[in-house]
């Protein structure tokens, strides 16, 4: 996926201005920056849930049910009809799910929703895509219990589930750790990692927690607005990029080591 002369933001304010950049299949991205940036803002539009935005958001997608296996040439996201953005890139938002008596089994069947017919109805094997997504997020045990009686990081999992379901090249998610605490929130990101490797996917997420974007990431993607920096994380933490942007009078993190030291 590629941004190309892109900018984005809400009323007088202009989040982002003339950005350039890609991110590639394999890769695990996190997207950081001050509260306000325009993370949540930035993961929306390239999800096709924002389309009033300046240049381009071009995806390279895969044949449809093919996922990452079969890329093509460059499209404008703008081009593209719900079936077949639906079929490119998938997006988790930061909600929580708890509807009674919805079995996790069910949520993950609604990333199927683009391969079917219009009764939505599964067939051999979109059951057995269902039954792979919830083993590959450790939740295959979980699939007849409902939403309501899961923790928020199983719901996390579910909901991760559900977009591997959907069979896309390019998964964004915005801040999916906030609900978690801190050992589910390195598990998580871990997941997502372990996804990456095994199916040569792009998956961009942003959060608030530079230590995992720095240990866990192949790349990070800084807002400093109006510019985005997109970086291996290796340069990333030697650049000073990270640094300049989040120290203040009061704290100083060190990109190197993912240190946090108080000034006094």
């Amino acid at each position: 996926m590629k941004l190309e002369g892109f900018g984005v933001g809400y009323g007088e304010r202009r989040l982002l201005r003339a950005v350039d950049a890609q991110f590639e299949a394999g890769e695990l991205t996190a997207l950081i920056g001050r509260n306000g940036a325009g993370k949540s803002t930035l993961l929306r539009a390239m999800a096709g849930l924002n389309p009033r935005y300046e240049g381009k958001i071009l995806i390279a997608a895969g044949e449809p049910g093919r996922g990452a296996s079969a890329p093509r040439t460059w499209q404008e996201l703008r081009e593209m009809g719900p079936g077949e953005m639906a079929r490119c890139l998938a997006f988790v938002n930061t909600e929580r799910t708890r509807i009674p008596n919805l079995r996790c089994e069910d949520v993950v069947a609604l990333g199927r929703a683009p391969y079917t017919n219009w009764i939505g109805r599964l067939e051999g094997d979109d059951r057995r895509i269902v039954s792979e997504a919830l083993e590959a997020v450790g939740m295959g045990a979980y699939a007849r219990r409902t939403m309501d009686t899961m923790s928020d990081g199983e719901c996390q999992r579910v909901m991760i589930a559900r977009a591997l379901a959907q069979d896309t090249p390019v998964i964004l998610l915005d801040e999916p750790t906030s609900f978690l605490d801190m050992p589910n929130r390195y598990e998580l990101v871990a997941l997502l990692r372990r996804l990456v490797r095994d199916s040569g996917k792009c998956v961009i997420f942003s959060t608030h927690e530079l230590d995992i974007a720095m240990s866990l990431c192949d790349r990070v993607a800084l807002i400093d607005s109006p510019n985005l920096r997109v970086l291996p994380t290796g340069e990333m933490k030697r650049s000073g990029y990270v640094e300049k942007l989040f120290q203040n009078d009061c704290v100083r993190f060190d990109a190197l080591t993912g240190r946090v030291e108080l000034i006094e």
